[in-house]
């Protein structure tokens, strides 16, 4: 009979990951982001548990939409008062002063709504130009899922 693994809080080793957003779709760049977040690209996965990584998103405002998004795409929030609903376009969110809450709102929608994701959210860290502050770290450039599958067969054969 075969038990079903459990990561515990020891084995756990979160790394770091910096992605250049430039140029790169919105939602399918989110819906990767999700997946590093929550851990779903290693085998100590844990669904209950933090197993995820960092990711630091630079180039953030250099973000690429599809089709009329920029002019479709609306946020939209209410100010509890009668008649205090407003909305803004995608496009006023990019060219505004925070560009890097379009894909923090996206990779919100894509983890959990509780206090798991909030703490999965706190290990994201997203800027809108190039510097970022997470050098310490020494965050390693994400190439995609691809990468890691190498990086595994690579020490597998060792």
């Amino acid at each position: 009979m075969m038990k079903t693994y459990s990561a515990k809080a020891g084995e756990l080793n979160p790394q770091w990951y910096v992605i250049d957003a430039e140029g790169q779709i919105l939602g399918r760049l989110a819906s990767q982001i999700a997946q590093i977040l929550r851990g779903k690209h290693k085998p100590t996965f844990t669904p209950h548990m933090l197993t995820g990584d960092f990711v630091v998103v630079i180039n953030a405002g250099k973000i690429a939409v599809t089709g009329r998004r920029l002019e479709q795409k609306m946020y939209y929030r209410h100010s509890q008062y009668p008649g205090g609903l407003k909305t803004t376009s995608l496009r006023k969110v990019l060219e505004g002063r925070y560009p890097e809450r379009a894909l923090q709102h996206a990779v919100r929608g894509m983890v959990m709504h509780n206090n798991l994701g909030a703490d999965i959210m706190s290990r994201l860290k997203i800027y809108a130009g190039p510097d970022h502050p997470h050098q310490a770290q020494k965050p390693i450039p994400w190439t995609g899922p691809e990468a890691l599958l190498k990086k595994q067969q690579g020490a597998a054969e060792e």
